[in-house]
């Protein structure tokens, strides 16, 4: 496997120029796809032929395909009946397609991931690849009044669906709550020494700044995971040494809306990403993953679970939503 680097060039092309040919009519549509150069970046990394990948929200099934591709066994499960189905028709096209690998999807809650997955796998899987979903702040897909014929721009594909139950429509404190079960859910089922990969970034409400990369890593720590790694995960190519911004048509917009109320956003040019592992033996619980331990003449404190207050800034309380994603 190549040495792990911080930053991963992983935007050479625009989204999609790598979905082109790969990844079936309707794949689009989805609101929050995964950049296929961040998955396979992570795979080629922390994987190696014939290892077990595993995404316990794989949408359309990006990790899915690009670990098949790279010859490597998938595993994925997703809630939504509609992305699961296109997610095993694209698990299907890429196996044909490049007759390597295997991929299997089930449809169902992340949070029952034991029952979800055949238990022959527990234990067994080398890498999970994912990220927690962005609800209202995904980007959405766009048509002008030159497509149309209609005035105005036409917004769609921006909601993962209308089921409330959906972790995408929940508060954030629930979003936390539940990806930590999430995370608790992949430490169970990844062999001892195996990696998790989050790709995530943060977003404004209301003004206020969600620091949801530092509230992730509280949830991996949380759920018994060990964080190794914070690596930063191009969105922007680059060319002559600079890098070139591909921002969605409403990043541009909240970007230019916030500057006109004089906040100085910035066009956001990557992901984060999170890498933990499962620790070897014995391993530890969530409360001992917080931090150094404490003098011995000193009690241990229990861990105070993350809430969505403690990841919170208030320098921009006065502006209007602007969201990122």
């Amino acid at each position: 496997m190549p040495s792990p680097i911080s930053v991963w060039n992983t935007a050479p092309t625009s989204a999609p120029a790598q979905r082109a040919d790969r990844y079936l009519p309707g794949s689009a549509a989805h609101p929050a796809k995964m950049l296929p150069a961040i998955a396979a970046h992570a795979i080629t990394t922390y994987t190696r032929p014939g290892e077990l990948v595993l995404d316990p929200m794989c949408g359309i099934g990006t990790t899915l395909v690009e670990a098949i591709r790279l010859d490597r066994h998938a595993l994925g499960t997703e809630y939504e009946p509609r992305w699961a189905d296109l997610a095993r028709a694209n698990v299907i096209h890429t196996v044909q397609a490049s007759g390597r690998g295997t991929g299997h999807v089930a449809c169902g809650d992340a949070r029952r991931l034991t029952d979800l997955i055949a238990e022959r796998h527990h234990g067994k899987i080398a890498l999970v690849v994912t990220s927690p979903p962005y609800g209202n702040s995904v980007h959405g897909q766009v048509r002008s009044t030159r497509e149309t014929g209609e005035r105005g721009v036409l917004k769609k594909d921006y909601r993962y669906s209308h089921d409330p139950s959906n972790l995408a429509h929940v508060s954030i404190d629930r979003l936390l709550d539940a990806f930590t079960e999430i995370l608790t859910q992949c430490r169970r089922v990844l062999r001892p020494g195996g990696t998790v990969v989050v790709t995530t970034r943060p977003w404004r409400e209301r003004g206020e700044l969600i620091d949801l990369p530092s509230a992730v890593l509280a949830a991996g720590q949380a759920a018994g995971l060990t964080p190794t790694e914070r690596c930063v995960a191009l969105l922007a190519g680059i060319r002559d040494s600079r890098l070139i911004a591909r921002p969605s048509f409403f990043q541009m917009k909240n970007v230019r809306d916030a500057r006109r109320q004089g906040i100085p956003l910035a066009v956001v040019q990557h992901e984060d990403v999170l890498i933990f592992t499962r620790p070897v033996d014995p391993e530890p619980s969530p409360a001992a993953c917080s931090g150094p331990l404490p003098p011995p003449d000193r009690p241990t404190r229990p861990r105070k679970p993350a809430t969505v207050a403690m990841y919170r800034s208030r320098t921009c309380i006065r502006a209007a939503r602007h969201d990122h994603r």
